[in-house]
Formats: C-alpha cells, structure tokens, sequence
C-alpha cells in the first residue's frame, strides 16, 4: 500500500533517541534488558496464574489479559528499535509503519478497557460481596474483554484508515522511536482536520468515560471501605485493591505526561522520552507491582517454588 497520490514514496525514517554512534550502544542494552525483562515477568503472571487453581478469579483472569496485552504492546515497538539500532537501518516501510500504528493503538485501547473492567470487578468484590459470584460469573468475564477486544479492533482499524488516505511530502523523517500517529499525521501535506478531531472523539469516548467509570468505582469502594469498624478489615478490603490502583495511576500518570509533553514543549527528545514512559516502561513495571503488592500472587509464587524438586549435590 502507498499513500495517496505519491506513488514514489515506500518508507519513513525513524530517528530514535540519539544520532550519536556511541550513545546507541548503551540504548541497546538499556532497551534489550527492559524489553526481556517486561516478556519474561509477564509470562511468569501468565504462567502462575495458569497453572494456580487458587488463582482462577475473575481478578486474575482479567490480569493473565492484561500481562498478554502487555507483552504485545512493547513487541510492537521495541524489536523494531533494537533491530534498527544493530543493521544501522532506520527506514521502516509504509505497510510496517501502519501495522505498528494499528497495533500500538490497539493494544494501548485493550489496557485502558482492560483496566477499567479489573476496577468494576474490584467495586462489585467489595461493594456487593455477596452476589460476587453471581455477577461476575465466567460468561460476564468473558463477555467484557470480547467486548474491548472489539472496541479496540475497531478504534485501530478506523485509525488506521484515516491515515491512508493521507499524501505525505518530502519530509519523512519521523522524530520518534516507532510510528506514533500523531508524529506520523505531523508529516502529512494534506488536511488533517478531520484525522485531529476523530483522535479527540475517540479519546474523550474511550479514554475519559474508562476513567471515570475507575474513579466512580473507586469513589463507592472507599465510601464501603470507610464503614467497616475494624482497621484490620478496612485493611484487608483495600489491599486486594492496592495492586489494581497502583497500575492504574501509572498508566494513567504515563499516557497524561504524554499528552503535556507534546503539547506542552516542542522538544521531540521529551516527547520521545515520554512515550517511551508510556510504551515501554509501564508495560515493564506491571509485573513488579502485581507480585510485590499482591499476597496472592506471592503465595502463589511460593507454592510452586515450593513444588521444583531439590538438587542433591
């Protein structure tokens, strides 16, 4: 596929973080260590909460979604960085330019809605802990990630659309570490008005309305939490919570610096360093936060740490 009306352009040029040769060495390994690190931790939570029968809740269920999306989302980008770092090669072609645009969009829609539906379960756990198993059955858990499956698929695909319907000029340079559609849109020498006021809609549609649907959630399990009597039990109520709260803030912490960096400064280095923030940092820290905050997971941890057979030396 090429766009539009230029027939002649096939690639864009990513620049990365640095044109300097002996500044790419040290980003390799710095990208490499995070990109294996955010693989193999989310594989360990997929992994535990698979093999775990104590671990087959809809929290855990939702989170096994979460660590699957999140390993998808930094191999969108990332190999590519390491792969452009070793050839010495920062072309990417228009097609791979569109499919990371396609599937960084969708995976970044799939945390947001996942995080959102980790939130309601959370509300109904504490709120109405005793029709829990009634409400969040199997078919409802199911229903709700096939739903941000969907929403996701198709926020992407309309993205993605939009683009091709753009001509792009001489200038293909892209001040950036992957093809982030707003530094993509930037390099358009048509009318993108319309490309700008759908990435507005979409966000206000499905980034605000998740948010504050985990801030109502949120708002209803501290009102519940506040009427339990013993500290203790106000204790245990919200630590099954802490986890989920705590990635939330990151994500959302992220994605806002983001959007104040790029609009805020027209420095592209912060921009690409945010984003970088967002993309690849987020995804890396999840694992952490799930398994040092979390007693089931660490429980979980020990139960099959407990079950490797011992060496004799």
């Amino acid at each position: 596929m090429v766009p539009g009306n230029q027939t002649q352009f096939t690639e864009f040029i990513l620049l990365r973080f640095s044109e300097k040769p002996n500044e790419e060495g040290p980003l390799f390994g710095l990208f490499l260590g995070m990109y294996l690190i955010t693989v193999l931790g989310n594989l360990l939570i997929m992994l535990v909460i698979g093999s775990d029968s104590h671990l087959h809740t809809p929290m855990y269920f939702f989170l096994s979604n979460l660590s699957f999306v999140d390993i998808c989302m930094v191999s969108t980008t990332v190999p590519k960085m390491l792969l452009s770092i070793l050839t010495q090669n920062k072309a990417i072609s228009y097609a791979g330019c569109l499919a990371q645009i396609y599937f960084f969009l969708l995976f970044v829609c799939l945390d947001n809605m996942l995080l959102t539906a980790m939130a309601y379960d959370r509300f109904v756990a504490i709120c109405h802990p005793l029709r829990y198993a009634a409400i969040m059955s199997p078919q409802l858990c199911s229903l709700l990630v096939m739903f941000s499956w969907i929403i996701s698929f198709l926020n992407s695909l309309i993205h993605c659309l939009n683009v091709t319907r753009l001509s792009f000029c001489t200038d293909h340079e892209i001040q950036h570490f992957f093809c982030d559609l707003a530094e993509v849109l930037k390099l358009s020498c048509s009318d993108i008005l319309f490309n700008y006021i759908f990435i507005y809609f979409v966000a206000g549609l499905l980034g605000i309305l998740p948010l504050t649907g985990i801030i109502f959630s949120y708002s209803q399990i501290c009102s519940s939490i506040l009427k339990i009597p013993s500290a203790q039990g106000k204790y245990k109520a919200f630590s099954t919570c802490g986890s989920h709260l705590s990635v939330v803030s990151l994500f959302y912490g992220t994605e806002f610096g983001v959007y104040l960096s790029s609009s805020a400064t027209h420095s592209s280095w912060k921009s690409t360093v945010a984003s970088a923030m967002y993309a690849v940092v987020t995804p890396m820290l999840n694992p952490f936060i799930y398994t040092l905050r979390n007693k089931d997971i660490k429980d979980a941890l020990r139960r099959h740490k407990s079950d490797f057979p011992k060496v004799q030396l």
